[in-house]
């Protein structure tokens, strides 16, 4: 009774922790947002943070293999639904619909390799790369029973060109005030981000490109 009642408290406990770190994460950059800011945000003191996670990358990392584990199965759900040589824009805009359905997902993305350049332990890096190498590799086994003629190699491509063109739209989705007035000029109009139309753009010519190799 007592192990159960200490499991819930930690998971709670961390829980906290990881809407504190993603709420500051999300609004002040990864850069910006330290260890103690988190445990302030979080109602925590320093030393009552250790016993959870050991720096900053570790909470971002926790955070963001949480966030992206759900879009995994958002996205295999997804895929699985789709028979083999599915047309590719259907693809691309299933693709796309699985992202935008996890905004606190999309809203790290571009800050993911920020963190890991910076100070992670190697044991933190390792276990991270291993879970997301797992769920990757099941993607691109759909991927290839979608695409026969995409194995392999290629297939990790399209996941790796396809996650440098969400983190680039998405960062560029999100405007300031000036950016929004700016877009709403006739002059600049065409320039407007928009992540869904641009993503599934880019989707269906990687697609396209890895399908002609």
């Amino acid at each position: 009774m007592a192990a159960s009642y200490n499991r819930r408290k930690k998971n709670e406990r961390k829980e906290a922790i990881y809407k504190a770190a993603f709420a500051l994460f999300k609004k002040n950059g990864y850069d910006k947002v330290s260890f103690n800011g988190i445990a302030a945000e979080a109602g925590f003191t320093k030393s009552n943070m250790y016993r959870y996670f050991s720096s900053k990358e570790e909470v971002f990392l926790c955070v963001f293999a949480d966030l992206f584990e759900d879009w995994f199965m958002e996205c295999c759900q997804q895929l699985q639904k789709l028979n083999q040589d599915a047309d590719i824009t259907h693809f691309a805009n299933i693709w796309v619909k699985s992202l935008v359905a996890h905004p606190r997902f999309l809203d790290l993305t571009p800050l993911l390799f920020i963190a890991l350049e910076k100070n992670s332990a190697y044991e933190q890096l390792v276990e991270f790369k291993r879970q997301a190498k797992n769920l990757l590799y099941t993607i691109a086994m759909e991927i290839s029973r979608i695409y026969p003629d995409i194995q392999g190699e290629d297939a990790f491509k399209f996941l790796t060109l396809s996650y440098a063109a969400t983190a680039n739209y998405w960062a560029a989705n999100s405007q300031n005030e000036a950016l929004i007035k700016i877009y709403q000029q006739d002059e600049f109009k065409e320039l407007k981000p928009n992540f869904e139309k641009d993503l599934s753009t880019s989707i269906e010519i990687i697609i396209k490109g890895l399908k002609a190799n």
